[in-house]
């Protein structure tokens, strides 16, 4: 066949349901709550626990929609693609931009952590070469192909999962070994009276969703998916799911094991000093070597995303397309993109503190997420001819849930992603010449 008459490079559909999930609960991590345990405790004066489960409920709403709108347009880009195509292509594309940081921002503080803990496992090393060695790794996991990416996380998750049994093992044997338990013991860390306040539920919750943030990129990959108008919707849910019960067992153990009243010697750290107590020594070191490995396991699903989205807006012609819509001609994976993201994060690594990126990660996740809902509530309720209650109140709450937690976030947060907006808007004049030409061209039907 000649080159003329070649079959355009596509996205192989080779992901199903189960494959799905492990990948869902890696680019969440199924130790999700273990890093902000201690922030989480002090917005939510001790209640980990009640709001741990409050997030999953906002969350659940918002992967419903998500796992919907995946049905409607099963294509790669995201909450970027579903805002595009049925609300309006400049905003799909301002969403894609937003939900970008997100993306870009997630792998490069997890290197940023990654380097900071391992000094700390290996005192005299130094920094750079952490970082250099944590951007390769994550880089090289994306390149080597979709398949291998789905492998390593169900490798991933089976090591973190003993790990996890392991804590709550000994935590089990360590509350029943301390006396005098009265049943208001078990209930405090749902409700302690002397320390619940419905403000700091609120602030907690808001840190809480903390725990979730990356069940989204699931839908990134509906064009490497068998039957993905049922399979997505599934599996982000089953993610939101799983990881909110899991957490839930997690954080109620830790509460028992150290209750709120008592203070933590770092609250960064809160839950490896909890493992300590619980296990000794030898847990305090393997749960310092799991969140590493969790936070491998994050950066890598997020770089696999952000790839994706690059592509799905590359591809449309929302950013260029001779780059950004490039697929790698024999593993069929946007390439390009994996290596420019590596290349954020390794600059980024050393002109970003780990405290600076962080309060940057949730603008564009609830932008998208807040989106994403809408979309929803349009194409079922608005304009479908299935008008069914759900169709408007479980879009409708979630997204004013989103948009509550987003007007949440700090002034320095929302200050540098609003330039980060800005920058995005000025690209889009540049190239519509003042917005009088089209922002996207969608090349992918919408039933493909």
């Amino acid at each position: 066949m000649s080159s003329n008459t070649a079959e355009p490079v596509r996205l192989s559909r080779t992901l199903g349901l189960f494959q799905l999930l492990i990948m869902g609960v890696i680019m969440v991590q199924p130790t999700a709550p273990m890093p902000p345990f201690g922030a989480i405790s002090a917005g939510a004066n001790g209640h980990v626990v009640t709001t741990v489960l409050i997030a999953m409920f906002a969350m659940l709403l918002t992967a419903l929609s998500y796992g919907r709108m995946a049905r409607a347009y099963p294509s790669a880009g995201s909450a970027y693609t579903y805002v595009a195509r049925e609300i309006h292509p400049a905003l799909g594309y301002l969403t894609g931009w937003s939900m970008l940081l997100d993306y870009v921002v997630n792998p490069l503080i997890c290197t940023i952590w990654c380097a900071r803990a391992t000094m700390g496992l290996f005192p005299g090393t130094p920094y750079w070469f952490w970082a250099i060695a944590f951007v390769i790794l994550f880089t090289g996991m994306n390149l080597r192909g979709i398949q291998a990416t789905a492998r390593t996380n169900e490798l991933l998750t089976v090591a973190m999962g003993a790990v996890i049994l392991w804590m709550l093992g000994v935590s089990a044997r360590y509350i029943f070994a301390l006396p005098q338990l009265s049943d208001s013991d078990f209930v405090r860390p749902f409700y302690d009276p002397a320390r619940f306040t419905w403000g700091s539920i609120s602030n907690g919750a808001s840190i809480a969703v903390l725990t979730y943030i990356g069940f989204d990129g699931i839908s990134t990959l509906s064009e490497e998916v068998k039957d993905p108008r049922r399979n997505i919707l599934r599996a982000m849910v089953g993610t939101c799911l799983i990881i909110g019960v899991l957490s839930a067992i997690e954080v109620y153990a830790a509460q028992m094991v150290w209750p709120a009243s008592q203070p933590y010697p770092d609250s960064d750290t809160a839950y490896i000093h909890i493992a300590g107590r619980a296990g000794g020594r030898l847990l305090f070191q393997v749960m310092s070597w799991t969140l590493v490995v969790a936070t491998i396991g994050s950066a890598s699903g997020a770089m696999l995303a952000g790839a994706r989205l690059l592509y799905g807006m590359g591809r449309d012609n929302a950013i260029p397309k001779s780059f950004f819509g490039y697929l790698h001609p024999v593993r069929r994976i946007p390439s390009r993109n994996v290596l420019l993201i590596g290349v954020l994060c390794a600059v980024g690594a050393f002109a970003m503190s780990y405290q600076t990126g962080a309060e940057l990660l949730n603008f564009g996740a609830l932008i998208g997420f807040t989106g994403v809902n809408v979309a929803s509530l349009v194409h079922y309720y608005v304009r479908g001819r299935d008008r069914h209650w759900s169709h408007l109140v479980l879009p409708a709450v979630g997204g004013l849930v989103c948009l509550y937690l987003w007007l949440s976030l700090s002034l320095l947060a929302k200050t540098a992603g609003a330039i980060w907006l800005i920058a995005g808007v000025a690209y889009g004049a540049w190239k519509t010449s003042g917005f009088r030409k089209n922002m996207i061209d969608f090349d992918v039907p919408v039933g493909e």
